[in-house]
């Protein structure tokens, strides 16, 4: 029996999904989750609170802490490799006491910032391939077409349903079209890097990319330079999220308890290093750093890397056709990344509902009866994510809701199991193959704290004065969907709710 299997099996879970995952499809699915190219919405504007050096230097730190993240969750990915992952683990590692609050916390955590996490590569595919059109027609400045706020939203109702009809299929036709992403990124991406500086007319000296500090506090409205360094890191903290793929598609990797692991370490050293390159590549090569910000340039004023690619390559080859090809391999990466993020949310709604959390699961949790995937999940989550995006048409600030709501969500589930991990005693805990030993506490502590830090940043004020047109509401539609979430469980779902179901080897209660 596979290794991953035989682990199920004594976890209480008989074996439904088809286990045909390898290392390397696990791999690519989980790579195309993080996507190389996932913060570059927020290079602009985090380019712009305190210039170049916070945002070159914040990605290393963000990238150091991360992996104390990575490799907490890695060694309990090995012991526990199952589609619930993280709220699975919460369940097991805080206990029959706090088990069940626990699992029900990190789940609703992880649901939230997992749909979110669809919305943002949904919104991030609308506004490449909206300035693709832009360039493709003229420009800004030539008459080009700017999709309006309706077109936009029909432009992320599209990109949102196609990843939900290719997630109706065989896990196989994800893991290939991924393999294809991981293949189109890496060698896109290498090429963009090297590229880029070799065709702009001139590059910005070292001393501006690494030791520039500028507050923009006209744009902005800020003016403490602690608190634009933190907003400036943002990009960072965004860009370096959703190594957790590997766990939720460990029910269907071959050898999950080793190659869970593997994928989310490889991942985060791959995206770590690309995309630190590609932030000082772009930041090189930035030709007018006032006129990426005017409103009445090339691109409008409204993507900052897409007009970095621009000057570079109109100022060489007087037109726009290198920039636009670059532009759909960023595309690219965000439509491999929306469409392996739909993958993961739909497992972790299939999960929750597998163990009654969910309304109504008994439709989410049903699989589909040829392919073996969780259909009814995958269209939930497209459905929510629709919904999630309908104020496009009216408010400027809903993608920095969005990725606020996916980032503290998504971030705070790994938050729980880290921090039960850190509080129980060792004895009880049975490793896997991929063991920290001593190391594993200070390792949780340190992941834990970064954690904290990480919500804390996302919910706060992005520009000054605050009026509604640039107001984060994160913070509200948070506070309003964990308040329902925890005065249902003090009401009702702590009656019913004890974590995990077992469907074999089960008591007669069904529960673990």
């Amino acid at each position: 029996m596979d290794s991953g299997e035989k682990r199920l099996n004594e976890l209480g879970y008989k074996q439904e999904l088809r286990r045909e995952m390898t290392l390397f499809k696990s791999l690519a699915i989980t790579f195309s989750t993080v996507t190389m190219f996932a913060g570059i919405p927020l290079y602009g504007p985090s380019l712009l609170y305190a210039g170049p050096a916070s945002l070159v230097w914040g990605w290393v730190v963000v990238s150091f802490f991360t992996w104390f993240i990575g490799i907490a969750m890695a060694e309990i990915c090995s012991s526990f490799p199952t589609t619930g992952s993280l709220y699975f683990w919460a369940a097991h590692l805080a206990g029959p006491t706090w088990g069940p609050l626990a699992s029900w916390c990190c789940a609703w955590l992880e649901t939230i910032g997992l749909i979110a996490g669809i919305g943002t590569m949904a919104y991030s595919s609308s506004q490449v391939l909206q300035i693709i059109i832009l360039l493709c027609t003229g420009t800004n400045k030539g008459g080009g077409y700017l999709a309006s706020p309706g077109v936009f939203l029909g432009m992320y109702v599209f990109f949102t349903m196609i990843w939900a009809i290719l997630n109706t299929f065989a896990l196989q036709v994800i893991a290939f079209i991924d393999m294809i992403s991981i293949i189109w990124q890496l060698i896109g991406g290498s090429v963009l890097i090297v590229l880029l500086p070799l065709v702009a007319l001139s590059t910005q000296p070292a001393s501006f990319v690494f030791g520039h500090f500028e507050l923009a506090s006209e744009s902005t409205g800020i003016s403490s330079k602690p608190y634009a360094i933190i907003l400036s890191v943002l990009f960072s903290h965004f860009s370096l999220l959703g190594y957790d793929t590997a766990a939720h598609i460990t029910e269907e990797t071959k050898g999950a308890d080793k190659n869970g692991p593997i994928s989310i370490l490889a991942s985060i050293f791959i995206v770590s290093l690309y995309g630190w390159m590609y932030v000082l590549v772009l930041t090189f090569s930035i030709q007018n750093f006032d006129y990426l910000y005017d409103v009445n340039n090339e691109t409008g004023g409204a993507y900052v890397p897409a007009q970095i690619l621009y000057d570079a390559f109109h100022g060489r080859y007087h037109n726009s056709i290198g920039a636009i090809i670059f532009l759909v391999v960023i595309w690219g990466s965000f439509f491999f990344g929306g469409l392996s993020s739909t993958t993961s949310a739909a497992r972790v709604v299939y999960a929750l509902s597998r163990d009654d959390g969910f309304p109504f699961s008994s439709i989410w949790r049903k699989i589909h009866p040829k392919h073996k995937v969780p259909a009814n999940a995958v269209w939930l989550c497209a459905t929510i994510c629709i919904i999630m995006g309908l104020p496009i048409i009216k408010v400027n600030v809903v993608f920095t809701a969005i990725i606020s709501i996916c980032t503290i969500g998504w971030v705070g589930s790994y938050g729980v199991p880290i921090f039960a991990r850190l509080v129980m005693a060792e004895k009880n805990f049975k490793a896997g193959p991929f063991y920290l030993g001593k190391a594993s506490k200070p390792v949780c502590f340190v992941a834990f704290l970064w954690i904290c830090y990480t919500c804390s940043v996302f919910l706060l004020p992005n520009l000054y004065p605050i009026e509604w047109k640039n107001f984060n509401y994160a913070p509200v539609a948070l506070a309003v969907c964990l308040t329902v979430i925890m005065l249902w469980w003090i009401l009702d779902a702590r009656k019913w709710f004890k974590g995990p179901v077992r469907n074999i080897g089960s008591d007669q209660n069904g529960k673990v």
